[in-house]
């Protein structure tokens, strides 16, 4: 068994045993049921021992598995410790810093302070993944992840919030000039629209009337994509109304491509997160990098109240 595999083991092995179960373990590494039992079985057959008793409505540590568990949980504290150590005496975040973030929103405002940290710090490898996929942190080993909407419950997970992302409505001037522009909320009945969906579920459009109540506009939701450029082209192109970030909808505007219908003060935005596995400490290269985004990410995705023509700075 390799020494990372082994690891993984022992970390699945704990989790298990202080969970009382492979299910409650799964959720609290962010991995599948199954997952923690391959790594149990693998770890038990390099040890040559049964760690767990197990039937069909309890599970429960041998004496070998006490034993083991015991001994564990020490050397897991111990590597924690040193790692602890290792980061309080550095000056210098160092290492590799592996990052996940959305296409789009990654190239535009991740990526820009991913290279401002890398310039800051000469000894910071840096590895960004652009994907749009739910990114199993603990499984495929990233450091740092960027989410734009609704976080997951996580026992494994911590968080930090770095703003919201103003959104705003738009069409093609030769849509609306087709189909007209709606006045109100009611007025979005019977437009054709352009949606985020992805594994079958649908974005919804979230707006304030008048009274400041939150509702959702009636559209015929006739295009899907998984993508906000496509999303964007396909407005461009006249397919009908659509919902993309201020950052990416201003220079469609700004170069008459697209027309706004409804401004980003009236359209409810989505938070965006930094996330990282729980841990008894934070490495100081992660640190670095999440304090970093705190302090730029609101600027990149700022949107002016006051313009209601650029709709962001």
């Amino acid at each position: 068994m390799a020494v990372n595999d082994r690891l993984l083991g022992i970390v699945a092995f704990v989790q298990s045993a202080e969970a009382g179960g492979f299910a409650t373990a799964a959720e609290r590494l962010g991995v599948t049921r199954s997952a923690i039992g391959k790594r149990i079985a693998r770890l038990e057959q390099q040890l040559g021992v049964r760690l767990f008793h197990r039937s069909t409505r309890r599970q429960s540590l041998t004496d070998d598995g006490q034993a083991y568990y015991e001994r564990c949980v020490k050397a897991l504290a111990e590597l924690d410790a040193a790692e602890a150590a290792l980061d309080s005496g550095r000056r210098e975040p160092s290492g590799r810093l592996r990052v996940s973030a959305p296409v789009q929103f990654g190239r535009h405002c991740v990526a820009p302070v991913m290279l401002e940290l890398a310039r800051r710090h000469p000894r910071l490898e840096i590895d960004l993944s652009f994907n749009d996929r739910y990114v199993d942190l603990v499984e495929e080993g990233y450091d740092l992840s960027i989410r734009v909407g609704r976080l997951p419950d996580s026992a494994t997970l911590a968080a930090r919030r770095l703003t919201e992302e103003g959104l705003g409505i738009c069409a093609a001037p030769a849509y609306l000039a087709q189909r007209g522009l709606p006045r109100d909320i009611d007025g979005f009945a019977g437009h054709d629209a352009i949606l985020y969906g992805r594994n079958g579920q649908n974005v919804a459009w979230q707006l304030r009337d008048d009274d400041g109540r939150v509702r959702e506009p009636q559209v015929n939701a006739r295009l899907r994509f998984d993508d906000l450029q496509a999303i964007a082209d396909a407005a461009v192109a006249g397919a009908g109304l659509a919902m993309l970030p201020c950052w990416m909808l201003s220079r469609h505007i700004r170069a008459g491509e697209l027309q706004l219908v409804m401004h980003a003060d009236r359209v409810v935005g989505t938070r965006i997160h930094a996330l990282w596995p729980h841990t008894h400490y934070l490495p100081l290269r992660t640190r670095a990098a999440i304090d970093l985004l705190v302090e730029r990410i609101p600027d990149l995705v700022a949107w002016d109240r006051n313009d209601r023509n650029a709709v962001c700075r």
